[in-house]
């Protein structure tokens, strides 16, 4: 099993469910997060002065899926989730020792 997190825009988290969806997905965790990159965040200008934002706002998507799965989900997360702009974001892959369903008790793929 792997972990697939992805920090994307607040913007694209639309399309990046319905990218996930049509690949069969049937569950993600999403949290709105604050962070920046190599941009270092950005200047914005308000009533006529300037002044520095340091954390963006960003949301994460978590997503667990099969191995063979992963693949495809990172691309379709990467198609979904690009303007083509510095800012896009990342997605990092984990590995998964195990997951388990509370209710059932049933364990790995099983309780995907």
């Amino acid at each position: 099993m792997k972990l697939v997190m992805a920090i994307i825009k607040p913007f694209k988290l639309d399309e990046v469910r319905e990218a996930l969806t049509s690949l069969g997905v049937q569950g993600l965790t999403i949290s709105e997060v604050k962070g920046f990159g190599r941009q270092k965040g950005q200047t914005e200008i308000y009533r006529g002065a300037e002044y520095s934002v340091s954390f963006l706002p960003k949301v994460k998507v978590e997503v667990v899926v099969a191995d063979g799965q992963a693949d495809a989900v990172v691309e379709a997360i990467q198609k979904a989730g690009s303007t083509g702009r510095i800012g896009d974001g990342k997605i990092f892959v984990l590995d998964l020792q195990t997951a388990v369903r509370i209710r059932t008790g049933e364990s790995g793929d099983e309780a995907l």
